[in-house]
């Protein structure tokens, strides 16, 4: 009986190894511009030529993509931001070199309720109301109202892209109001007559928001060497990375990976 036993418990674990040959979780971390829609979708796309292959992805923002590459917690960081040299460094001190890969373009929107009768801003008017300096839409053009500001929170590196692009690093308007992700944001202005925001491209399309025109300049993909915000966004990858991991990235940046972008709502790179 015993032999039957060990027999039968040998055979279920040869069945269990065989099931699991070539399965692999990669562990993606970082921006929730990237997260959010391209990087699930370039997944699924690549686990269709690779069916071992799993994912585990979590967009929370620019800044946790570092820390989580350099405890070996991610195996490859999103960033809609360069890395910082910090970050560099406390990898590196933990025996992790990172590089630096474009994962595709973006552009960042300025995007107000659909009922809001402005269409269009300059650089000035948008820096003096993210900064808290206009305070009412009747000062832009628009019906009287106080303006509802809507932004990324602190870890995310789109709320500190938007400090340095639009806002030349000043402060944040102290009422407002930070939230996690682009699809809050869209959310909150399409419920909010009064409320502006910004988000990636590929955002801002939500129902109950209109993007504004910046300087004359529409926000579409045509016009990204023109538009005012716009940004590369990254994938850092250790150099130890195995070859699965080094094969997704190499997918998601090349042709198919950026006709996938592209559909998606970012610029591709080529």
């Amino acid at each position: 009986m015993r032999t039957t036993i060990r027999t039968s418990i040998g055979l279920l674990a040869g069945a269990l190894l065989a099931a699991t040959a070539g399965a692999q979780t990669i562990s993606i971390k970082g921006s929730d511009t990237l997260g959010a829609k391209l990087v699930p979708q370039l997944a699924e796309s690549f686990k269709a030529k690779h069916p071992g292959v799993k994912f585990e992805i979590a967009a929370e923002g620019s800044s946790t993509a570092f820390p989580a590459l350099a405890n070996g917690t991610a195996q490859i960081g999103m960033s809609s931001r360069k890395a910082k040299s910090e970050e560099i460094t406390a990898a590196r001190a933990k025996g992790i070199k990172l590089n630096e890969v474009e994962a595709c373009h973006d552009m960042i929107t300025v995007i107000v309720n659909k009922g809001n009768p402005v269409k269009a801003l300059t650089k000035d008017q948008v820096a003096k109301i993210f900064t808290g300096q206009v305070k009412d839409w009747s000062e832009v053009g628009g019906a009287p109202g106080p303006i509802s500001v809507y932004t990324r929170n602190t870890s995310s590196g789109t709320y500190k892209d938007w400090q340095g692009l639009a806002m030349k690093g000043r402060d944040y308007a102290p009422g407002s109001q930070k939230l996690a992700g682009n699809e809050q944001i869209a959310q909150e202005v399409a419920k909010n007559k009064n409320g502006i925001g910004y988000v990636g491209l590929a955002y801002s399309k939500a129902n109950g928001t209109q993007t504004v025109s910046i300087d004359g300049v529409q926000p579409v993909a045509a016009n990204a060497k023109t538009f005012a915000y716009s940004r590369a966004c990254y994938f850092y990858v250790p150099d130890s990375a195995d070859a699965t991991v080094k094969e997704f990235v190499e997918f998601a940046t090349g042709a198919e990976g950026q006709g996938i972008a592209q559909r998606i709502g970012f610029v591709p790179n080529h």
